[in-house]
């Protein structure tokens, strides 16, 4: 059977991937205590049910220091996918400004319960395959995230994201490297328009940077092996430059197809389309 275990913030979309997975044919249970999650597991695969997700967060905080232990004896007998949903700060605020509902650990001042929450709920998000960052992403887009994650027969998922410096570093990623220090296209007039995409810039940021491509190739194929070989289900590499338009464009193209052959790759380009 396929487990899914779902958790996150209030406020980062854990209804939203809820209903995205029911309407996917998964068998959904909400705010369900770990300690009864094994129980669960043995009744759905006596009924023959294939695929199931569980949500686990704050509402069960009493329960979350024996999370660990019941995952590790469900991976001896299902395939066991974590996914954490988080947003920025003033992301959940406004939300909760929007929807006007009371936050699950009280109204002590919404600020103070959303930081008390995201610090109960850390020993989850280390113990999740999946980290994502639904502060820019809609419902629709959240929903197909979700589905992607879970793609028929993936077994380990090596995502790489290209952004800018100049709009905030990714939260969701396990690696951040720094493509700043290759030649930038800015600077010349026949290439500042074109994006990284475009072979002839491709050409200029690795002309005479081999040797440091290399280093970073060698670096997030190394990072990805121990992940995959801690039992992960995937990692995510980002490749940041100044405006997330030319090089680390360039860079996160080059590493997807030198690293095809050893995973199954995932391109996402966050500021490309940005001013």
């Amino acid at each position: 059977m396929q487990l899914v275990l779902l958790s996150g913030l209030s406020g980062a979309g854990k209804t939203t991937a809820r209903f995205a997975l029911e309407d996917a044919g998964y068998f959904t249970v909400d705010n369900l205590p770990p300690p009864l999650i094994p129980a669960l597991v043995e009744r759905l695969e006596a009924a023959g049910v294939k695929r199931a997700a569980i949500v686990v967060d704050v509402r069960t905080a009493r329960w979350i220091g024996e999370l660990e232990a019941v995952l590790a004896g469900l991976k001896q007998r299902a395939g066991v996918v974590g996914i954490f949903l988080e947003a920025r700060p003033e992301v959940l605020l406004r939300r909760y400004n929007l929807t006007r509902r009371v936050h699950p650990l009280g109204t002590g001042g919404l600020t103070r319960e959303l930081a008390r929450e995201r610090a109960t709920l850390a020993p989850v998000r280390l113990l999740a395959d999946f980290v994502l960052d639904t502060s820019e992403l809609a419902p629709r887009e959240l929903k197909s995230r979700i589905l992607e994650l879970l793609g028929a027969g993936r077994k380990f998922l090596l995502r790489l994201v290209s952004f800018g410096f100049k709009w905030g570093v990714p939260q969701d990623v396990d690696l951040v490297l720094d493509a700043r220090g290759f030649p930038n296209p800015y600077y010349l007039p026949e290439l500042k328009e074109r994006p990284g995409l475009d072979p002839e810039v491709q050409a200029y940021v690795f002309q005479g940077e081999e040797d440091r491509y290399q280093a970073m190739l060698t670096l997030v194929g190394f990072a990805a092996e121990a992940a995959e070989r801690e039992g992960r289900k995937g990692y995510t590499a980002a490749v940041g430059c100044t405006g997330g338009f030319h090089r680390s464009v360039a860079l996160a193209v080059r590493l997807a197809e030198d690293l095809a052959s050893r995973f199954e790759v995932e391109v996402f380009h966050r500021d490309l389309e940005k001013p």
